[in-house]
This record gives structure tokens, C-alpha cells and sequence, in this order.
């Protein structure tokens, strides 16, 4: 199988103290992959250094798709929904990439666009305020928008929570649709049962790599215990990470395409 994303000896730190520590691995193309972990893991650190979104300190990542062919999901804390747009607009934004900010949309589009929000089980909400909506029903939005972005690459950060079971049932058959359509999909996840099911690969943070593999493999007693017993908040006390620089141009994610 080919690489969709190659990590090299990435370290990311915060204030000198590491958030990822010298992680390497590859997440092949049409896998789809859970990333597993205690708080303070570096879970959703790791997203965000896939999108450049934090610096990386050293090491570098390489993506095989292009950017637009690149979908991101943050956290609902991380979006503000105060912004009045309907639920349509909202999902129209999906083809941002594709049509620009103020490009025009064809009839055809359009319902495309209706019969996203009908998969995820949003018929009758096209007009809605998204401020109008509860937690569950807006992430159905933002997975109705992703489908639009017909991406390659979908990153999902805590895609299920604080959404009910009816919402995650029905958002992780999209997620099943995608991995069956042989798109890359990699999701920030609490659940371990929840993985066990789903997910066919799993990566075990604790700043530092636990494991990598199919996803038997990877969520072992001893594999969980090793990521249990790692400090939840970061020491101050701890040592600086040294970090080497000898390549520059290779300090942050590189989108090849």
C-alpha cells in the first residue's frame, strides 16, 4: 500500500517541554485509523502538525495528497457557531476549495449539497440557524459539509463528543462509507470499545509512541498500561527537549501533490 502521510521524527514542544517526542509512522492510503491516548497525549497536537498548525521542532511530515484534497474536522469548542449561517451556507462551504469564497453555485451542486444533509439525516434543516442547533445536529452539518469536499485526506478531531449515541451511530456509517470509498481517514478518539469496532488501525500516544499497528496489536493491557502511566499534565521539572534544526526546510508538513 502507498503512503497518504509519513511522519519522520517529529517533535513538537510547548515552552521547550515535548507535546509529541520523536514520532515516526506512516498511515497508508484508504486506511482508516484511530488515535488513541490518556489526556495531555498529544492527540489532537498531532492532527494539527499534519496541517501545519502547530510548528514542528524537528523532524517533518510528508502528505501525499494535495491541500485541497484535505478535509479537517476541530473540536466543537474550537468553532464558533454564533456567526449567523444557515445550515445550508454552512454546508456550501464545503466546496470552499473547490468553487472559492465568492464562486456561484450550479443547480447541480446545490443538490448535491441537499442530498448531503438527507445522508446524514438533516432533511427539512437547509434554512435552520446553526446557532439554533443542539451539539449532535450541528456535527451532522459539518459531516454533510466534509462530504462536499469530496477530500482524500479526512481528519476528524473527537468527532463523537458530547453528541448522543443516535448522532455517533449514524456519523461513524459515514465515516464506515468513506473507508470503503478508499479515502484516508484518521479520527481523535476516546472510546476504546468504540475502536475495537470500528477502527481496523490504531496509534497509542503518550507524547511519546506506544504503538502503531492494526488495532488488536496496538490496544494490548500492557500497551494501555504504558499509556496510563504517563503524567496527564506536563511536568515543569521535566528536562528541556533539545530539538536539532541540521534541516530547515524540512520543520514543517510538506503537502506533495
Amino acid at each position: 500500500m502507498k503512503s497518504a502521510v509519513t511522519l519522520h521524527n517529529v517533535t513538537v514542544a510547548y515552552r521547550q517541554h515535548p507535546a509529541l517526542h520523536h514520532i515516526s509512522g506512516c498511515f497508508e492510503q484508504g486506511s482508516l485509523t484511530a488515535i488513541i491516548g490518556p489526556n495531555g497525549a498529544g492527540k489532537s497536537t498531532l492532527l494539527k502538525s499534519l496541517l501545519g498548525l502547530v510548528r514542528i521542532d524537528s523532524g517533518h511530515v510528508d502528505i501525499s495528497v494535495t491541500r485541497k484534497r484535505i478535509a479537517y474536522l476541530p473540536q466543537q469548542a474550537e468553532i464558533d457557531r454564533g456567526f449567523p449561517i444557515s445550515v445550508m451556507d454552512c454546508v456550501l462551504l464545503g466546496y470552499w476549495q473547490s468553487a472559492g469564497l465568492f464562486g456561484g453555485i450550479s443547480k447541480a451542486m446545490a443538490e448535491k449539497a441537499e442530498a448531503a444533509l438527507h445522508a446524514v439525516g438533516l432533511d427539512g434543516f437547509a434554512e435552520r440557524s446553526i446557532g439554533t442547533l443542539s451539539a449532535g445536529q450541528f456535527q451532522r452539518v459539518l459531516f454533510a459539509r466534509i462530504l462536499l469536499q469530496d477530500a482524500q485526506l479526512i481528519l476528524l478531531d473527537e468527532p463523537f463528543n458530547a453528541v448522543d449515541a443516535k448522532t455517533t451511530d449514524d456519523l461513524l456509517a459515514v465515516v464506515q462509507s468513506w473507508h470503503v470509498q478508499k479515502r484516508t481517514v484518521i479520527a481523535v478518539l476516546h472510546d476504546n470499545e468504540q475502536v475495537q469496532r470500528y477502527f481496523p488501525q490504531a496509534v497509542l500516544l503518550a507524547r511519546s509512541l506506544v504503538a502503531w499497528s492494526d488495532t488488536a496489536t496496538v490496544l494490548t493491557a500492557e500497551n494501555l498500561r504504558l499509556a496510563k502511566n504517563m503524567p496527564e499534565a506536563q511536568d515543569p521539572n521535566a528536562p528541556f527537549c533539545h530539538t536539532d534544526h541540521v534541516d530547515t526546510d524540512h520543520t514543517h508538513s510538506e503537502v506533495k501533490g
